[in-house]
């Protein structure tokens, strides 16, 4: 919202008229009992037959697939249970961000609860980097390690698996990461990528594959129970982990995702595990010191768990320990039984967020300084940032901010902690970048390998690693492939909504039938809706100038709208425009009263409004180039309009507001005096003041300028200025 360089597109994924599509939301709301509103939501979501609706209004554990149809679940089953029962040392060796740890937390308790001698490994973001690495496993080996599992990571780990086995170490690898080349020659490779696999769902976040092989051991073992029953005995303990892992994943919340996690954030808001309560309460308290409105609630009350709650405001504090810190302070958390410790450890990683939130603004601040300065956005489709001292635990968080900014994909490479350290052309960068849909980004980096020391990760984001002296030739091959294979429509900022609203659909009721179908998330996306011809009538600053909220109008309805990170000072629309709103619907509670609330997520000038501004303009052009113009357009200027004008500017110019586009003139003069100008008519105003030399303006473009009202003036006769004589002859009859 005025925020992005790209203007973005809007569209519609249902728009009405089509009969068959009418037909079949109109089935759905009749078989579902929701209102039209939601049944087009569910139909947007592809949801059509009876069943299908069924599934998705009440995803259950009992539609969960077999984890035995993963390729070789049973042997990977098989040799963990064996390593159990002859008490070999396990450790299970993860990644340092939320899917890893909410990963490494469950398999740990798991195999805790089967007696099995087991620890964990995390490495160290910034000394050891991602994925298995040789050092670790001397680490692994001094410690008598005889089997290692790998969580969220280890499908690239060839060498260090063949590394492993020179030490009599067995592998098992988890992962759910895309598979590039021959797979790792452990027991076992569990991944629903795998070529060879013909697992029915493929976008399982890496917790979701441990918690698959959860399910297969728990299964396997001998526990009297049905396999479905030991599904559900897995999923009323650690289901609540699976759900956090997979949403900070960002994975699609559909089929068994949905499943994870709708049940997952129950299980979480009904019976939160001591770690996770902790930092809940503990995100909600920092949360509320800080509102968007700078003041704080008494107390905080329990509220909703819901997907955006464990996005926002778990999983960043989650991954800050990984970013900056020891990812291993979040698996401490999450395994803490002791109530007093677990508040305490939540406390440390809300600082340590904070402190990541700080780093991450400061990065934030000097790349978008570079690509302001350096970037070539006629050319270069792919945004390649490189610096010595960034820290690299957070550039990917920046690369996103950058990506959704510009609408372009990023990489953002740094050399801190480089082995040479010098600048010499040999030190290796770490690189972490963010694509848009529709660009593949390890396709892309897969394309320019030649440069690269090594690359992983999935469509949309990934990881590299790069000497120094190859950021040149990588940044020129990259931005290359881009243009050659991809039209510049993918690089327009699209917004999808789901449907048109007419301010008369717009209520709570509308809200609350929205919550049946969260979790939201990718693939299930928030409701986002477009709402057309609403009357601006006020914008209030919010959250100490960063944010602002509108107070809109329609006919004889009122409703307030949110712009989180537009301020009021930077607002670009004005006090009686006609604007359309992309928007999500909630509700906002103020001193126990709830009402409608819009979160806008784009604004811009109703078309009818924007095609008026639009026609006047053009008509000035032309009426001051000598054409005609008859009496009904309402052209020629009366005394009273020319003085109103006039004081006004004097008032502005005493107060320092020198600055004016014809569009906020035109509202500030309706707005403070209720004189309604065409900017069509204040056009020629300005221009007959100019001719009176009452008043001094510069003109900054086509529709803004700058003036300055004379001290001292000489007595002029409106009617003999040249701008009114011409308008006076030029008007018909």
């Amino acid at each position: 919202m005025g925020l992005d360089r790209k203007k973005k597109v809007w569209s519609l994924r249902y728009t009405p008229g089509n009969s068959d599509a009418d037909a079949k939301i109109q089935e759905i709301a009749c078989d579902a009992g929701v209102s039209p509103v939601v049944a087009r939501l569910i139909y947007n979501r592809g949801h059509e037959s009876r069943a299908a609706v069924e599934r998705f209004m009440d995803p259950t554990v009992d539609t969960l697939h077999s984890p035995f149809e993963l390729k070789d679940m049973d042997k990977a089953c098989r040799r963990v249970l064996e390593a159990v029962e002859a008490g070999e040392r396990i450790t299970v060796y993860g990644d340092y961000d939320v899917d890893g740890v909410s990963s490494v937390t469950l398999l740990y308790l798991y195999l805790k609860s089967l007696g099995a001698d087991v620890n964990y490994y995390i490495p160290l973001r910034a000394k050891e980097g991602y994925g298995v690495s040789e050092g670790a496993i001397d680490a692994l080996n001094e410690n008598d390690t005889q089997l290692i599992i790998t969580v969220d990571t280890g499908i690239t780990a060839n060498k260090e698996v063949e590394y492993a086995r020179s030490f009599g170490i067995d592998t098992v690898v988890t992962d759910h990461h895309e598979c590039h080349g021959e797979l790792p020659e452990a027991c076992a490779v569990v991944n629903p990528h795998r070529p060879d696999c013909s697992y029915p769902f493929c976008e399982l976040a890496g917790v979701g594959v441990v918690f698959k092989l959860v399910c297969g051991l728990e299964i396997t073992r001998d526990n009297g129970l049905s396999d479905i029953e030991s599904v559900r005995s897995i999923c009323e303990k650690y289901i609540d982990l699976v759900a956090v892992g997979t949403i900070a994943d960002v994975m699609p919340l559909i089929d068994e995702n949905r499943v994870i996690v709708k049940q997952g954030l129950s299980m979480i808001e009904d019976d939160a595990r001591v770690g996770l309560a902790a930092l809940i309460e503990a995100a909600s308290n920092a949360n509320a010191a800080r509102p968007a409105n700078g003041i704080a609630d008494k107390a905080v009350k329990k509220r909703k768990i819901n997907s955006g709650f464990i996005s926002f405001s778990i999983a960043p504090r989650i991954n800050a320990a990984g970013r900056i810190s020891s990812a291993s302070k979040a698996v401490e958390l999450l395994l803490c039984s002791d109530c007093r410790e677990a508040a305490r450890l939540a406390e440390e990683l809300c600082e340590i967020n904070l402190q990541r939130q700080r780093e991450e603004n400061n990065i934030a601040e000097e790349a978008y300084r570079q690509i302001e300065e350096t970037h070539d956005f006629e050319n270069d489709k792919i945004i390649v940032l490189e610096n010595d001292s960034w820290q690299q635990g957070i550039i990917g968080i920046v690369s996103s901010r950058i990506t959704e900014k510009y609408g372009l994909p990023s990489i953002l490479i740094s050399f801190a902690g480089a082995s040479e350290g010098d600048g010499d052309p040999h030190d290796i960068g770490k690189g972490s970048g963010r694509s848009v849909k529709g660009i593949n980004l390890v396709d892309a980096l897969d394309h320019c390998q030649e440069h690269l020391v090594q690359f992983g990760g999935h469509e949309l984001a990934a990881g590299l690693s790069v000497e120094r002296c190859n950021i040149p030739a990588f940044r020129k091959m990259i931005n290359d492939y881009a243009r050659e294979n991809f039209s510049e429509d993918v690089f327009t900022v699209r917004c999808e909504a789901d449907c048109e609203l007419s301010p008369e659909e717009l209520s709570m009721d509308i809200v609350d039938e929205l919550s049946a179908l969260e979790p939201f998330g990718v693939s299930n996306p928030t409701p986002q809706f477009v709402v057309k011809n609403m009357t601006l009538e006020r914008v209030i600053s919010m959250g100490a100038g960063k944010h602002s909220k509108l107070i809109l109008s329609n006919k004889h309805k009122s409703f307030t709208a949110v712009c989180f990170g537009m301020s009021a000072a930077n607002m670009e629309y004005h006090f009686g425009e006609s604007v359309d709103l992309l928007c999500q619907l909630g509700i906002n509670e103020y001193r126990g009263q709830k009402s409608l609330q819009l979160i806008a997520q784009d604004i811009r000038l109703s078309d009818s409004f924007e095609k008026r501004y639009d026609l006047e303009s053009a008509r000035y052009r032309d009426i001051a180039a000598g054409g005609e113009f008859s009496q009904a357009e309402d052209v020629l200027p009366s005394r009273a309009d020319i003085a109103t004008v006039y004081k006004f500017l004097r008032y502005e110019n005493m107060c320092g507001h020198t600055v004016y586009s014809y569009r906020a003139l035109r509202a500030a003069i309706l707005e403070q005096l209720c004189v309604d100008l065409s900017t069509l008519k204040l056009r020629f105003i300005i221009n007959i003041l100019e001719d009176m030399q009452v008043c001094e303006f510069d003109r900054l473009g086509d529709d803004e300028f700058e003036f300055e009202v004379a001290k001292s003036a000489e007595k002029s006769n409106i009617e003999l200025t040249k701008t009114y004589k011409m308008l006076e002859m030029k008007m018909r009859a």
